[in-house]
């Protein structure tokens, strides 16, 4: 079998050990009609170290079969929102500590809008 390799999104963890389902989405023209129409294909993807998780963007490439249905392998995580979730969190963290370092003063202005300054 030729080398391929799909992205698509991670929709089943964790029935089977070290075993993901990965939806496959392409567009196809229908002859006819000549509209777009969504086909996907569900892969079962080999994940050694467990590492996926629900809603996760990655990138599957074939492999020898390591099971009667199982013929991908995970090759790439593009985006997982959990991983995103916890950059935000650490963002929002530091942030809050440069805040408390450097204390602001509301003012308001002449029109009566609020206005931040910091103290020097």
């Amino acid at each position: 079998m030729p080398p391929m390799s799909f992205t698509g999104v991670v929709t089943k963890v964790g029935a089977m050990q070290k075993t993901a389902t990965v939806t496959v989405s392409r567009w196809v023209v229908h002859d006819r009609t000549r509209k777009r129409m969504e086909r996907s294909k569900k892969y079962l993807v080999h994940d050694e170290k467990e590492r996926l998780r629900i809603h996760d963007i990655v990138s599957i490439r074939n492999c020898p079969p390591i099971s009667a249905r199982k013929r991908f392998t995970l090759e790439n995580i593009f985006k997982s929102p959990e991983t995103e979730h916890d950059e935000l969190l650490a963002r929002l963290a530091a942030e809050k500590q440069q805040g408390a370092s450097s204390p602001r003063r509301n003012a308001l202005t002449a029109d009566g809008s609020q206005r931040v300054e910091a103290r020097v």
